[in-house]
């Protein structure tokens, strides 16, 4: 039986510190295990291979042309067969673990990247804002190749972030391979402690809700109230409508991302997760309410945005509460469990898949915005970086409804029609500082205006 203690929703690790994904924690019973092998005679063939497995690890500790630690063996084994498995299982050693959880809470050192593992590289899922790895240009679908010169082939993913990690104020060279790019790039950065701001917000043009999430820690729902209120004090009655910004937003707990949907959805289902065993599968619904008082919103992606921001997008989504407005999302839909094992590391082990509130799995498809805008002329709507489906051994989508898309709507507003799809030739070179420069932002606003305005008794 599993004791379940917490749940956490990203895309994998950040360079600086250990983060999960959708995860949770689960309380370490291992005594029953031997037990449960003995009653099952048809359990032999595991009991073969456990001998096979002790041989191997005798012979390794006997015969290595160096002397290796019996802690390094064991853990390269447990984290061998995890990472085996698919992206994001993967074992934390003692440390690894409480970075980990050190992140939820806000606040971490290293460079602000989030990576996963691919093809034996370290691939980017998403820049933080306002990190050294943002500061420096580094984009989503960035494969590392390399850290201060030395390959990264060879190493674990721990083993990468780890190096990635280091003292405030220390540097280190990143060589990377990116899309579009004939020759591999050097980029150096500096490392810093990550504040990570995870709400911010701002008035657009006095009468628009400009809300960013950049990831789902926990701090994200009080902080996002807190904007919104904000927000509506300064606005008076003028405010017209809200823009959630979740572009390269990686993901995190995700009893978040259930609080920021819940924080606009009147009622009916969020989420729900499907593990192997029927009993261990769970629904999380609406309790009514909507913080805003029903304004029209919505909802910014790209391909940067994973698992719990696909949660948020897919549940507003489905629910027609928002317009989702960008290009394809990264498609991480699974669930990891993150059980403590003895010596204070840690297991994440995927265990259950998610699923919209229109029973869609978007494991490896992502969120289809309901209006296609790309940010630049060369980030085409349809161009796919790399992405969950790219990912050696990604879970294959099944057990849900077949449709990538969401449930055909019939309320869009017609100008819809006519929003470009790419910027016009000439258009400025984007700067976080000047929302004017942001193409899909401008053109969220420019549909917000043209959606009619609608209140209910907020909450």
């Amino acid at each position: 039986m599993k004791l379940r203690t917490g749940l956490l929703l990203g895309a994998a690790f950040s360079a600086g510190v250990a983060i999960g994904p959708i995860t949770r924690h689960v309380a370490p019973n291992l005594q029953f295990l031997p037990y449960a092998l003995a009653q099952d005679s048809g359990r032999a063939e595991t009991y073969r291979l456990l001998t096979l497995f002790g041989d191997v690890f005798e012979r390794v500790r006997a015969e290595y042309v160096e002397p290796v630690g019996d802690r390094d063996l064991v853990e390269n084994a447990i984290n061998g067969m995890l990472t085996g498995l698919d992206p994001h299982s993967n074992y934390m050693n003692a440390k690894s673990f409480r970075d980990m959880q050190v992140q939820t809470r806000g606040e971490f050192g290293g460079l602000g990247i989030e990576v996963t593992q691919d093809n034996g590289f370290i691939k980017v899922i998403s820049p933080i804002d306002d990190t050294p790895a943002s500061k420096a240009g580094i984009k989503a679908g960035d494969l590392i190749l390399a850290l201060d010169g030395q390959t990264v082939q060879g190493l674990s993913l721990n083993e990468a972030v780890d190096k990635m990690r280091g003292p405030p104020n220390s540097k280190i060279k990143l060589t990377i391979r990116r899309e579009g790019n004939d020759a591999p790039l050097e980029v150096g950065l500096t490392r810093e402690v990550i504040h990570i701001q995870v709400v911010k917000s701002r008035l657009e043009q006095g009468d628009i809700a400009y809300l960013r999430v950049t990831s789902f820690n926990e701090q994200t729902d009080a902080g996002l109230r807190k904007a919104i209120a904000t927000l509506k004090a300064q606005a008076g009655d003028k405010l017209r409508g809200i823009v959630l910004d979740l572009r390269n937003n990686p993901g995190g707990l995700l009893d978040q991302a259930v609080a920021v949907s819940d924080d606009f959805i009147e009622q009916g289902e969020i989420v729900s997760t499907r593990a192997r065993h029927a009993e261990d599968s769970q629904r999380w619904n609406a309790k009514g309410g909507d913080i805003s008082g029903g304004l029209p919103m919505v909802v910014l992606i790209n391909g940067g945005s994973a698992s719990a921001s696909e949660i948020v997008a897919g549940a507003l989504q489905d629910h027609r509460r928002a317009i989702v407005l960008g290009t394809r999302s990264f498609g991480k839909g699974s669930v990891q469990t993150v059980i403590p094992l003895p010596g204070n590391g840690a297991m994440r082990l995927t265990t259950a898949r998610y699923y919209t509130p229109s029973g869609r799995s978007i494991q490896g498809l992502g969120i289809t915005p309901d209006v296609e805008v790309a940010a630049t002329r060369e980030e085409k709507p349809h161009f796919l970086p790399d992405r969950e489906a790219d990912l050696n051994r990604a879970l294959r989508n099944s057990g849900g409804t077949p449709q990538q898309a969401a449930p055909p709507r019939n309320d869009l507003p017609p100008i819809v029609r006519d929003l470009p799809k790419l910027p016009p030739e000439g258009f400025p070179t984007f700067d976080a500082t000047k929302p004017e420069t942001d193409f899909q932002l401008q053109q969220g606003l420019t549909l917000l205006r043209a959606m009619p305005t609608s209140k209910r008794a907020s909450r």
